[in-house]
């Protein structure tokens, strides 16, 4: 896993330039629109952003998503329609960007960080929002559509979306990005415990490798979704005129998700801390036991060998000197020896064991 997935622009670069990028994933592109009312919606596909200009006149709600990867002319003549700030379009171009909430004259612009699990790896995907008191266009260059939940409640109109505002809507797009984060870190719990079962049971390189990475994408899942509780609090803060005080409400409670995401995603990373420790401190233990039993081992040939290497010397053919070693000539001199041995042997054993060493 990448660290660094923000794409930019080679350094001096004018501020506002949008560069053609590789084509990614994000398959073709598409661009829905829905208009809405309390008494009446309009979904449809468009062929280009031209075709929304009739719906933005209308006192109605116009919510305008492009998925896929725009290309600069796209974004260039959203420009024009919607007058967009060329920064905030060169950021929408260049995806991996930091969460955050700027405000442009009549228009808000947001980004956020969508967190998905794919192919068993956790991954970031940049959602950037323009909301005005009219309209709310969204850009999402990932695989899937995520917001279609949404839309279904519009259809069947469920819920109090249909009858409120675009900031509504905005706070409604938040949330489901928001809540994207607890699947996520569910399936992290689910890793977790796992390890922690093979932590306890039989650990190997396999399980520190495991634990590493688990802990990498926690780290890194961290660093994306820590600014969006700051996107939010800027959001109740600052008491911007596109938010009525209502929808300031709902915001909270979405604030209240990003604070117990974050304290899930610290009390993933202590519990990996931990089982790091665990894991050094299991493989330091059991080196500990293998070394003591080594020592046992080689305490108890020390005797032995000394009591062989004595009788290995070639002091038996002296017969005329009272310091000749005459017990290589006994009858019972070779099993006598190795009776000694083994009582020597079975003494020590016993004593460790006595005291506990093994």
């Amino acid at each position: 896993m990448s660290y660094f997935t923000k794409q930019y622009h080679p350094p001096g670069t004018p501020p506002g330039t949008l560069t053609e990028r590789p084509v990614t994933q994000a398959g073709e592109l598409k661009i829905s629109l829905i208009d809405y009312s309390p008494g009446e919606l309009i979904e449809k596909q468009l062929a280009s952003a031209k075709e929304c200009q009739p719906f933005l006149k209308a006192p109605s709600v116009t919510w305008i998503h492009i998925q896929g990867q725009p290309a600069p002319q796209n974004l260039q003549e959203l420009a024009r329609i919607f007058e967009l700030h060329p920064l905030a379009l060169e950021d929408v171009l260049n995806t991996g960007q930091r969460p955050k909430v700027e405000s442009y004259d009549s228009q808000l612009f947001v980004i956020a960080s969508l967190p998905v699990m794919r192919d068993g790896k956790v991954l970031t995907e940049q959602i950037s929002i323009f909301a005005n008191k009219d309209y709310i266009i969204s850009f999402h260059q990932g695989v899937s559509d995520p917001f279609e939940l949404i839309r279904k409640r519009l259809r069947i109109q469920a819920g109090k979306i249909r009858s409120r505002g675009t900031d509504y809507l905005l706070y409604c797009l938040l949330d489901i990005i928001i809540d994207e984060g607890f699947p996520v870190l569910e399936s992290f719990g689910e890793v977790v415990e796992i390890l922690e079962e093979e932590l306890l049971q039989a650990p190997g390189k396999e399980t520190l490798r495991k634990l590493h990475e688990v802990k990498r994408e926690l780290l890194f899942l961290r660093r994306m979704l820590w600014p969006q509780r700051d996107l939010l609090n800027k959001l109740i803060r600052d008491e911007d005129e596109f938010l009525n005080e209502e929808t300031l409400f709902y915001l909270r409670d979405c604030y209240d998700h990003t604070v117990h995401i974050m304290d899930l995603l610290d009390t993933y990373r202590e519990m990996t801390t931990s089982m790091m420790d665990v894991y050094l401190t299991s493989i330091s233990y059991r080196l500990n036991d293998v070394m003591r039993v080594l020592t046992i081992i080689a305490t108890i040939f020390i005797p032995l060998t000394f009591i062989v290497g004595v009788y290995g010397m070639n002091f038996s053919t002296n017969s005329s000197s009272p310091w000749a070693m005459p017990e290589l000539n006994w009858y019972y001199g070779y099993p006598l020896l190795w009776l000694i041995m083994v009582i020597i042997a079975g003494g020590m054993i016993l004593f460790f064991r006595r005291k506990g060493w093994f």
